[in-house]
């Protein structure tokens, strides 16, 4: 589909995408309406046509999540050199042509929270280790095993009796 690298034909779609608030706006009351949602994709797809005459709603929205995935990355870099505390010379410069006209979906792209699946066995507080968990506190001290020097003697006797049979 070379026709849709054309810059100023991609320019123009992301705008007429811009203007579909309910593709991408999330708190938009139509954001969740499929047939309002329909008719926008339709309504983008008519001006899609005019270049790529065989496109369908199928490649409209690959093209709106390629988009919105190649954003959100460039984004990811520009926020993770700003967390990193690196001085305001040293924050990353997009290099995609296209980031700031899409600057619109910046407060709307966000990661989603992930949920574990296992659950924590671990207590979160010393306090909870000895209420929930019988055995010895985090607080207490535990008993080292002592060693007399009788287990000692026969501990290195059996071990000079391993290295007789090897050699």
């Amino acid at each position: 589909m070379k026709q849709f690298k054309d810059p100023e034909f991609r320019g123009q779609f992301i705008d007429k995408y811009r203007d579909m608030r309910n593709l991408w706006e999330v708190k938009n009351p139509l954001c969740h309406n499929k047939p309002a949602r329909k008719a926008s994709l339709e309504k983008i797809l008519e001006f899609v046509k005019m270049q790529v005459p065989n496109a369908d709603i199928n490649f409209v929205e690959k093209k709106i999540g390629s988009l919105r995935s190649t954003y959100k990355k460039e984004l990811n870099k520009v926020q993770a050199s700003m967390r990193s505390g690196a001085a305001a010379k040293d924050v990353y410069v997009p290099s995609l042509w296209y980031y700031n006209r899409m600057r619109f979906l910046e407060d709307q792209i966000e990661g989603r929270e992930s949920l574990s699946t296992l659950q924590s066995t671990l207590p979160s507080t010393p306090a909870e280790a000895s209420e929930d968990q019988p055995g010895p506190s985090i607080l207490e001290e535990v008993e080292e095993p002592s060693w007399s020097q009788e287990d000692l003697s026969h501990n290195e006797a059996l071990e000079c009796g391993r290295q007789e049979e090897a050699e």
